[in-house]
C-alpha cells in the first residue's frame, strides 16, 4: 500500500482536474437544456451524476492494477469484446435507439457496448502492434494489422447500424498503426485505396447513413435531412457573440430548434449561452488535455503503454473534432458525443475507464525512490 501510495505522487494533477471541471460543465449545460421557467433536476442530470460516480471509482479501481498486467491477455480481451458486442441481439434486453440496435437495457439506465470495446480494443491492437513491430514494413504485416480491426467494425457498423463508433475504432486504429512505426509509404497507399473505396461503401450504407452523407455534401440543400438543424446550431453559435446571452437564456435552446441538444449538440447550447469566450475556454482545456496525454505517451515505459495512450488520444481527439465540428457544418452529423460533457452514462464511463488506464501508465513511467 505504501508503494501505491508513491505511485499517486506521480499522478498527472491537470490531466485529472480537467475532466472534473467537464464534468460541472456538463451537469450545469445539461440542467440548462431542461430549463422551463425554473430549473429543473432531470433524469438525464441524475444519470450524468451517477455515471461519474461510478466513473471516478473505476477511475482509480484501473490505477491500482499495473497496466502490464494486460500484456499477454489481448487474445482473450479480443474474442471477449466480440461476445460482448452481441449482447445487444439477445431478446428482451437487447435495445433499439436512435436508429441503432447497439445498446443493453439495463433497467434503469441503458448500456451501449460498442463504447466499452473502444478500450478493449485500444488494450488488445496494443499488444497486437507492439509484437508485431518488424512486420508493419511489408505490405502483408499491413493487410494483417487491417484484417485484425474488421470483425469489430462489422459488427458495429453493419450488425448494430451504428456507422459513428465504427469510424472512431477506424481513426483510432488508424493513428495506432502510425504511431506503431508502419512503413510511411505503405501508410500512404493504404490511406488512398480507403479513400477510393468510400463511394463503393456508401453504395451499402443505410438510408439514414446516405441522407447525412449527402447533407453534409449539399449544406445548402435544407431539403435534406440534418441540414435544417445545422443551420440552427450555427445560428445558435453565431447568435451567442462573444459574451453569449447568459445561462438559461439560449433562445435556439428554449424554442427546441436544435435536436439532441444535451448530448449531440450540446457544444451549440455552449456557445449560445457561453458565447465565443465560453466555447474557447472548453476548446483550450481539451487541448491542454490532449497536450498532457501525449506528453504521457512520450514517457511511456514501454512500446505497449506508449500505443495504449497513443490510442485514448485518437479516441478522444477525434470525438472532440467530429463533435464540435458538425455543429458548425464542418463534420457530417453522427451521433459521436462531446467527451465528459455530452449527457451519457455509457460514453462517460468510457471516456473516465481510458483516464483511468493513461494515468495508471503515468504513474509507472517514473522510477520511485524509496
Amino acid at each position: 500500500m505504501h508503494y501505491f501510495r508513491e505511485l499517486l505522487k506521480n499522478i498527472d494533477k491537470l490531466l485529472l482536474f480537467i475532466p472534473l471541471v467537464f464534468a460541472v460543465i456538463s451537469i450545469i449545460v445539461i440542467g440548462s437544456t431542461a430549463y422551463d421557467d425554473g430549473f429543473v433536476f432531470t433524469r438525464s442530470m441524475k444519470i450524468q451524476i451517477l455515471a461519474y460516480c461510478l466513473g471516478l471509482g473505476l477511475l482509480f479501481l484501473a490505477l491500482l492494477v499495473d497496466y502490464k498486467l494486460l500484456d499477454g491477455l489481448g487474445k482473450i480481451i479480443y474474442i471477449a469484446s466480440i461476445l460482448f458486442l452481441f449482447t445487444v441481439f439477445l431478446p428482451g434486453i437487447g435495445l433499439e435507439q436512435y436508429g441503432s440496435r447497439g445498446w443493453l437495457d439495463l433497467g434503469p439506465v441503458h448500456l451501449q457496448p460498442a463504447e466499452i470495446v473502444k478500450i478493449t480494443f485500444i488494450i488488445c491492437y496494443a499488444e497486437f502492434l507492439s509484437r508485431r513491430q518488424e512486420t508493419l514494413h511489408t505490405f502483408k504485416g499491413l493487410v494483417i494489422a487491417g484484417i485484425f480491426v474488421l470483425p469489430l467494425v462489422g459488427i458495429i457498423a453493419v450488425l448494430q447500424n451504428d456507422l459513428g463508433n465504427a469510424i472512431v475504432i477506424c481513426v483510432i486504429a488508424a493513428i495506432m498503426l502510425f504511431a506503431a512505426g508502419v512503413d510511411g509509404k505503405l501508410y500512404a497507399k493504404a490511406a488512398g485505396a480507403v479513400m477510393l473505396c468510400i463511394p463503393i461503401v456508401y453504395q451499402f450504407m443505410a438510408g439514414h447513413q446516405k441522407d447525412r452523407i449527402d447533407a453534409f455534401l449539399n449544406p445548402n440543400d435544407l431539403s435534406l435531412p440534418g441540414n435544417y438543424h445545422v443551420w440552427q446550431s450555427k445560428i445558435a453559435i453565431g447568435s451567442g457573440g462573444i459574451s453569449g446571452k447568459g445561462l438559461f437564456q439560449g433562445t435556439q435552446k428554449e424554442l427546441k430548434f436544435l435536436p439532441v441538444q444535451d448530448s449531440d449538440f450540446i457544444f451549440s447550447v455552449i456557445a449560445e449561452e457561453w458565447g465565443f469566450i465560453g466555447g474557447s475556454v472548453i476548446i483550450v482545456l481539451y487541448a491542454l488535455f490532449l497536450y498532457r496525454i501525449i506528453c504521457i505517451a512520450r514517457n511511456a515505459k514501454d512500446h505497449f503503454g506508449s500505443l495504449i495512450v497513443i490510442g485514448i488520444f485518437g479516441m478522444f481527439f477525434f470525438q472532440i473534432f467530429e463533435n464540435i465540428g458538425m455543429t458548425m457544418g464542418l463534420m457530417p452529423v453522427t451521433g459521436i458525443t462531446l467527451p465528459f460533457i455530452s449527457a451519457g452514462g455509457s460514453s462517460v464511463i468510457t471516456n473516465m475507464l481510458a483516464l483511468g488506464l493513461v494515468l495508471n501508465i503515468c504513474i509507472r513511467s517514473k522510477v520511485i525512490n524509496f
